[in-house]
């Protein structure tokens, strides 16, 4: 932190072991932040676009599959569904005596789906091409209730879904000589889990049972434009993940993004327009914030981010491990006369900016030579910085931080030319913009 020389040279002759001991301890202990990092997936920080479905379409193994491979599919799981006065295991609906029993339960999957990449419907497509709707209890020569055909809706959206995509697939089946759809469409009680050992089943047994009784007929297909991301492959970039009629994006942008000028790129997409990109942070929730390198994720945030959190990120991706970050976010000091303070003290006519943020801090109009080894401005761009008392290291001083992003700057002292403040500010926290752009 930026001394004034009397308060330099006194405070150095009073406690240059303790200073000692105190920088040692300072840099040992810089706070990071926590990356990479997912927010607990029922956050009230982000919009969930998570729904459940749960589909029965005969043995369930080769089903579990299939909706895995589905993009969008955050999960499938192997149970029992729609049934009562049962023990829903497969020891006990698999008996002769509940063989025909309308009241046995049925083999199902559990689907939970990103509805921002895969749409109910686009499920349900997949539901009634890959089995046959047209047969009661049995598919193929899997015989029994359990083997019925059946959607478990969770919600009215699912429900008038269902109801759509069958009438408009039993066209389709018509028009190829097949008979009535005779799927069960009802709202789902309960889902029972299977047991361990049929979970990703056909994934511990490639060569498994897996029978494949589609009918042949399929929905029209639409081919998906890809959008181009090239631009997002070089350098760092920032991706938001946003949505349509999601609160916390909007908060996002009005108290973050509307503000950030920062030099690194930052780009909207929804979850279907990430092509091309490589990310581990799951799409199902927006705002999901992707700090990227050459297009690949360094590290994410699900949720809504305030700007002190993205800030912090922000200058951990940007600055890693450096003293820029030390100063910004530990009250670290740049050593005088360092680099970046050669670099600066006498560039043409400008503005400085916060090095994280992009907002202007300071104008060259206002520098002048202290000779004290740091750049010193008799005043801040009006409404751009925050001073709040400093009273660390057995001084009384006055810190300065940037209003935009909160990191620290420096002081601030009374000894400047003519009576004027001195802004006694670090350099590595910086970067410097000529006027004319």
């Amino acid at each position: 932190m930026p001394y004034s020389s009397l308060q330099f040279t006194q405070f150095t002759i009073r406690t240059t072991g303790y200073l000692i001991i105190a920088l040692l301890i300072s840099v040992l202990t810089v706070p990071q932040p926590t990356l990479g990092a997912v927010a607990d997936p029922h956050t009230p920080s982000a919009s969930e676009h998570v729904k459940t479905l749960v589909l029965g379409s005969g043995c369930f193994w080769g089903a579990e599959k299939g909706y895995q491979a589905l993009p969008g599919v955050i999960d499938a799981v192997s149970g029992y569904a729609d049934g009562r006065n049962i023990e829903p295991t497969y020891k006990e609906i698999t008996k002769f005596k509940h063989r025909f029993d309308p009241d046995n339960f049925a083999e199902v999957v559990e689907v939970r789906y990103n509805t921002e990449v895969l749409s109910t419907e686009d499920v349900l497509h997949h539901f009634f091409e890959h089995h046959d709707p047209t047969q009661k209890y049995r598919q193929g020569n899997d015989v029994g209730t359990q083997y019925r055909s059946i959607i478990l809706y969770s919600d009215e959206e699912q429900h008038r879904a269902a109801l759509q995509v069958r009438d408009r697939f039993q066209k389709l089946l018509t028009k190829a000589g097949y008979g009535t759809i005779v799927t069960g469409i009802k709202p789902l009680e309960k889902f029972y889990p299977a047991e361990v050992y049929h979970q990703d089943y056909l994934m511990k047994n490639p060569n498994g049972y897996c029978p494949n009784h589609s009918t042949g007929v399929t929905f029209e297909k639409v081919a998906k434009t890809p959008t181009d991301n090239s631009a997002l492959l070089k350098g760092r970039q920032i991706i938001v993940l946003e949505a349509e009629h999601c609160p916390f994006c909007e908060k996002f942008k009005q108290d973050v993004s509307s503000q950030y000028r920062g030099s690194i790129p930052m780009t909207f997409r929804m979850a279907t327009q990430l092509d091309g990109l490589s990310l581990k942070t799951p799409t199902w929730a927006t705002p999901t914030i992707y700090f990227l390198h050459s297009g690949k994720e360094f590290f994410g945030h699900q949720g809504y981010m305030t700007a002190q959190e993205f800030y912090k990120a922000l200058g951990y991706f940007k600055l890693g491990d450096s003293e820029a970050y030390k100063v910004a976010f530990a009250q670290g000091t740049d050593s005088r006369f360092c680099r970046q303070y050669d670099e600066f003290k006498n560039t043409p006519d400008g503005i400085f900016i916060d090095k994280l943020s992009g907002a202007p801090l300071f104008d060259t109009s206002d520098r002048f030579n202290s000779g004290s080894g740091w750049l010193s401005f008799t005043r801040p761009v009006e409404g751009a910085t925050i001073e709040r008392p400093d009273n660390s290291s057995g001084m009384k001083r006055t810190e300065v931080l940037s209003k935009s992003s909160g990191i620290h700057l420096g002081h601030v002292f009374d000894d400047g030319p003519d009576g004027k403040p001195r802004y006694c500010i670090n350099a590595t926290v910086l970067e410097f913009r000529p006027r004319d752009n």
